[in-house]
């Protein structure tokens, strides 16, 4: 591959994950088997982002964190991070769009004076973490010399244990003058930097990848780390290949989506280079295999305290209220949790009202329509996770109480975001 320093934590974004560690217990985590394409069918999802909202409004904050600034991130980087609109929004038509632009503002300052450049970060340090799985992304990527898009992930403990004995995961990295590859990469103690272990991926006949959106994935497992492209396995990456140095890809990471300009392996942008540039990125999945808990089946729904899922009143009337029940095996208590990701009872579906993706939004009964407010996933480790806004089936206020009701909150692990089915 080509030789290339890593894509280094910012002190900024090191101060943030410090302090979301000393806070404790707001990070979601899941662990379990790799969720490759061969399993698929055993696969549950466990977190997305599918940006849907307003053109020009800010990504989710309940996901993502932006970070700011322009210490050039251990690359002599160009660019200085912001969370304009003008850097980081999504386009209203289901994209998140990172754009890098020249910079007009004389006040913000890079490591080597005045920015040339604006452009965005963001990660999920605060909001998700999870050790193995799938992690994929649909991305068209930039075209010029100079800059450089990537999809990449970082250890959850680098607060504590540093770079890069937390470990580095590079999904996709793409530089400008190279517009018909990708690569991927990991990082570790022993292998990072210019050191880093990776492989490059070229796409056919000379097309560029800035031509169209790409899908760009890794199935991660105790054991290996594959990389693909569109579904095309390219590298893979056991603990026997870091030439007896520490394999560090055993503990949660977290996501990174950022654009930057310049920096030492691309270099900067030059007269062929026009700007603004942007990544547009489609979706971000992750997925984990279930370990045991089935993801589909039709019974009782229980939760915190023994309580069944329950339709109030046991109407079928399309916004019926969802609640929290003594179990009595009425038609209202039997759900049907599908492959297709519905979970139905009396004919139609559990439903976010107003397909919002908002804490505290309620969950009632409504005619079963295909949307993202009906799709949900129940992992192993008792998650019914709504798709459409990444959030939990919860229970009002932590209360196990007849006629509690439910809605979506963001996922915490507690024992009111708890269930199981039969």
């Amino acid at each position: 591959m080509a030789v290339h320093r890593a894509r280094r934590w910012s002190l900024g974004g090191l101060a943030l994950l410090l302090a979301t560690g000393a806070a404790g217990g707001v990070l979601f985590t899941a662990t379990g088997p790799a969720a490759n394409r061969a399993h698929a069918a055993s696969a549950v999802q466990t977190w997305s982002d599918e940006f849907d909202g307003a053109a020009g409004s800010a990504p989710d904050s309940a996901k993502w964190t932006l970070e700011t600034g322009g210490s050039g991130n251990g690359n002599h980087e160009l660019q200085y991070y912001t969370k304009s609109a003008d850097n980081v929004a999504l386009d209203g038509d289901g994209h998140l769009v990172i754009t890098a632009r020249k910079n007009g503002d004389s006040g913000l300052q890079c490591w080597n004076g005045t920015c040339q450049y604006t452009s965005a970060r963001l990660n999920t340090a605060r909001t998700f973490t999870q050790a193995y799985g799938r992690f994929e992304a649909r991305i068209k990527v930039p075209r010029g010399q100079g800059v450089w898009p990537a999809f990449w992930m970082l250890g959850d403990d680098l607060g504590s244990a540093g770079w890069p004995n937390s470990g580095e995961i590079d999904v996709m990295e793409n530089i400008g003058k190279e517009p018909g590859t990708v690569h991927g990469t990991i990082h570790g103690p022993g292998y990072s930097g210019a050191g880093g272990i990776g492989a490059a991926y070229t796409l056919p006949n000379g097309k560029a990848f800035a031509d169209d959106f790409h899908v760009f994935a890794v199935d991660w497992s105790p054991t290996a780390i594959t990389w693909s492209v569109d579904g095309q396995t390219y590298e893979t990456r056991k603990p026997s290949d870091v030439n007896g140095n520490k394999w560090v890809y055993d503990h949660p990471f977290f996501v990174i989506l950022n654009l930057a300009v310049g920096g030492d392996w691309p270099g900067g942008p030059d007269s062929g280079t026009s700007l603004p540039q942007s990544m547009t990125v489609d979706y971000v999945r992750v997925t984990a295999a279930d370990t045991g808990k089935p993801a589909a089946g039709t019974g009782a729904v229980k939760g915190v305290g023994g309580m069944c899922v329950d339709v109030a009143g046991a109407s079928g009337a399309d916004g019926t209220p969802i609640q929290l029940h003594n179990c009595n095996g009425a038609d209202a208590q039997k759900w049907t949790v599908g492959a297709d990701g519905t979970v139905r009872a009396l004919g139609k579906c559990l439903d976010v009202r107003a397909a919002s993706t908002e804490n505290g939004a309620p969950v009632q009964l409504y005619g079963c329509n295909g949307t993202k407010a009906q799709a949900w996933n129940l992992t192993s480790a008792g998650d019914l996770t709504n798709t459409g806004s990444g959030k939990c089936l919860d229970a009002k206020d932590n209360s196990s109480a007849d006629g509690t009701r439910l809605q979506i909150w963001t996922c915490a692990g507690t024992a009111n975001q708890k269930w199981t089915l039969g």
